[in-house]
């Protein structure tokens, strides 16, 4: 009877994801049934790590960090875990054959996080790279169910990917991850205090990596293409108010996409996808 526990391991794991990301499922829900189940385990095991280090708050972040990561590498030694997400998140490495070093270095970005710091130009690479790009490069294993070859001839677009997001994330968050977290990680920003210029800079490091990005999503499966497209162009319309919006209303309060404006992103994305595959 294990695989009812599987099977209920995968659906924890997906209604984590469905619980704090409308916009990512959404675009989940775009990808093929045969490899939506492992898309939500990823997500759900970065979602948990980043839970314990950026909400567990009065609790011991960094103990429950150490046993997270130990229960980690227990679950994918030993192919099972009586955490549910871990379980669904060793099935899928597995199976996938996921380089544990991604792993690795993104917990190291989690443990990053458990101190308050400004981050200089290293430091800032560093963190994106585990927070972020890795997480793309172990779906893009998913994505391209294990060919070797068109992993690594994808692998620079989904970094690409990986940064532009985290780097959107960073702005439309910068008021909470200073102000309540005490991170600054834009090294730029001195003082916790960004300004017009520094602003203008990230967003323009983001458009580029985006439009590089945009190369290779072209290039994913037809099992895959849509939903990381449909991801895409809701950071792309995120970015874009971000733009538009001042210093001292970023300083204020977290830019959003309403509900409405979701629904009308999906529908275009998904005509211009479709336009997108015959280029």
């Amino acid at each position: 009877m294990k695989h009812l526990y599987d099977i209920f391991s995968r659906n924890v794991s997906k209604s984590l994801t469905r619980s704090y990301s409308t916009s990512f499922s959404l675009g989940i829900r775009c990808i093929d049934p045969k490899i939506r189940n492992h898309i939500y385990a990823i997500y759900g095991f970065v979602r948990l790590a980043d839970e314990i280090v950026d909400s567990f708050h009065g609790f011991d972040k960094e103990g429950l960090l150490n046993k997270f990561k130990d229960e980690t590498w227990a679950a994918l030694d030993d192919k099972i875990s009586l955490n549910p997400v871990l379980q669904s998140f060793q099935e899928t490495v597995n199976l996938y054959q996921i380089d544990r070093a991604l792993i690795s270095q993104f917990l190291h970005s989690m443990e990053m996080d458990l101190k308050a710091m400004t981050y200089d130009e290293s430091a800032y690479k560093e963190y994106i790279y585990g927070s972020a790009e890795v997480v793309g490069l172990m779906c893009l294993k998913v994505f391209v169910s294990g060919d070797e070859q068109a992993y690594h001839d994808l692998k620079p677009f989904a970094i690409k990917l990986g940064s532009a997001f985290q780097k959107v994330n960073f702005l439309r968050d910068f008021n909470s991850d200073s102000q309540v977290l005490g991170r600054t990680y834009f090294p730029n920003v001195h003082d916790g205090m960004l300004n017009h210029v520094s602003k203008v800079e990230v967003e323009k490091e983001i458009s580029k990596e985006m439009d590089d990005a945009l190369i290779g999503i072209q290039r994913l499966p037809k099992t895959s293409g849509l939903g990381v497209y449909l991801a895409y162009c809701y950071y792309y319309a995120l970015l874009n108010k971000i733009k538009k919006s001042s210093v001292s209303h970023i300083l204020k309060e977290r830019i959003r996409v309403n509900n409405f404006e979701k629904s009308i992103i999906f529908f275009n994305s998904y005509i211009k996808y479709r336009f997108l595959r015959y280029i």
